[in-house]
């Protein structure tokens, strides 16, 4: 028997070495090479095979474009992310903390799909989705469960099956049986994902593929992964909090801005078609340090409350807290404040909280959490039917920002009376029936507001 022989492949880049060593030589990155067993990968004869045409060279004159019919999607949110719909014969790659909802999110996009899916599964077993999916509730399409992850076994049943939609839970449990090593190498990830690749090209079914990520935060295994897919989905959110965010780091056929904002809840997961409703509660009237900002996240526009504690420092070093917020934004805030206004925040406990638990930054915030803090270092409070949209300079100047048309427009829908903005802004204030105030200096803001 030959003796097996080693390499040492890049998880970043894909760089092979002869030797482990700290650093990659091709990326330059420290830590991520990982033992592989060297084998010439060899074309497993009973995997998928479909009749493709044979590739040749075609004008770009001669190129016959057709509009893309996308397969309608029963989750709006889900849909506006991926650009109106799933397109056939592409693959989504969709990653995500543990236990944040990823396999929930697809099981009820299968259970609500018009036409036949398999859902392939290689850490649950039927018996587990089925229960899962009679706790979400009633299918409509024809679901078929398998539990497998020889990827040859899933390529004869999917033959048999010819099924409109694929799921993969996930693709580091697959296994390819020409290629010597564990399931979840950078090997058997990269020979996986091609493998569903071809599959989805020759045969026009989309696939979706669930992926596990790092203590880093990426999708787990070979970069170039990320590369090979259509579309990558991240799920955000913290499993302890209620709002779940869908982005697109990658999208082929369509626009990365959008996001779809979910709540989890008992039977599922909820798509959130006015955040600004959940996001604002309306209820701090008479109580200082709280501020409506109103952010844009991708393309959306939305309202949410900043909130400010500040204290007279009980330690020597006064303490800088932020949840969802940038603190060294906190900071540089802090020094504007205490340089160009002359508030001697230095020796006070500073404390600033998104509601919602989200994670913003969107530089639109600033003035929202200009506002918050002087609310609560004077004790007085803003009334709720006021918010705030601009941007903050070192030099207490307050810049524009971008879609402040969209962010005057969620502000007068959802019944605000007045919004600070930038005054660089040419905004025609006859057109809206809120009272829009520009101002050019942070200073203004104090002489307005308090």
């Amino acid at each position: 028997m030959a003796k097996q022989k080693s390499v040492f492949v890049c998880t970043q880049c894909g760089t092979q070495h002869s030797k482990w060593m700290g650093q990659c030589q091709g990326c330059k990155e420290w830590n991520t090479l990982v033992e592989e067993i060297a084998v010439k990968s060899k074309p497993d004869p009973r995997a998928w095979s479909g009749d493709s045409a044979a590739a040749k060279p075609i004008r770009i004159e001669d190129v016959e474009h057709t509009s893309v019919q996308r397969f309608p999607v029963p989750d709006y949110e889900f849909a506006r992310v991926l650009g109106g719909g799933i397109v056939p014969g592409s693959v989504t790659l969709l990653g995500g903390e543990p236990g944040i909802g990823k396999s929930t999110l697809l099981l009820q996009l299968a259970l609500s799909f018009t036409g036949t899916v398999a859902y392939i599964s290689g850490e649950e077993s039927p018996s587990q989705i089925k229960l899962r999916g009679e706790r979400i509730g009633k299918a409509v399409s024809e679901l078929y469960l398998l539990s497998e992850t020889k990827t040859e076994a899933i390529f004869n049943h999917l033959k048999n099956v010819k099924p409109h939609l694929v799921i993969v839970d996930s693709i580091q449990t697959l296994h390819v049986p020409h290629v010597e090593s564990t399931p979840g190498s950078v090997a058997q990830i990269r020979e996986s994902a091609a493998s569903f690749i071809r599959y989805a090209k020759e045969s026009g079914t989309p696939v979706l593929l669930i992926g596990h990520i790092n203590k880093e935060g990426s999708i787990a295994g070979p970069k170039i992964l990320e590369h090979m897919v259509d579309v990558v989905l991240q799920f955000e959110g913290d499993p302890n909090l209620l709002y779940r965010i869908l982005r697109a780091h990658k999208n082929r056929f369509g626009s990365t801005h959008e996001i779809g904002l979910y709540t989890m809840e008992q039977g599922g997961l909820y798509g959130v078609e006015n955040p600004s409703d959940l996001l604002v509660t309306k209820q701090h009237d008479g109580l200082s340090g709280n501020a409506v900002a109103v952010m844009v996240e991708g393309v959306r526009p939305m309202l949410i409350e900043m909130q400010a504690l500040v204290s007279t420092a009980v330690y020597g070093t006064p303490q800088r807290s932020t949840t969802g917020f940038d603190t060294r934004r906190l900071n540089m805030l802090l020094a504007v404040l205490e340089k160009r206004c002359g508030f001697r925040l230095g020796q006070k406990d500073v404390f600033l909280n998104v509601t919602g638990g989200l994670k913003v930054d969107d530089p639109g915030l600033d003035l929202a959490v200009v506002a918050a803090i002087l609310s609560s270092n004077a004790d007085e409070p803003i009334s709720g039917k006021v918010c705030f949209a601009a941007e903050v300079g070192l030099t207490g100047e307050v810049r524009p920002i971008t879609r402040v048309e969209q962010r005057i427009k969620e502000a007068e829908k959802l019944g605000f009376d007045r919004i600070y903005i930038s005054g660089h802004h040419q905004i025609e204030k006859s057109h809206y029936d809120i009272a829009i105030v520009g101002l050019k200096r942070i200073e203004e803001l104090v002489q307005a507001q308090f």
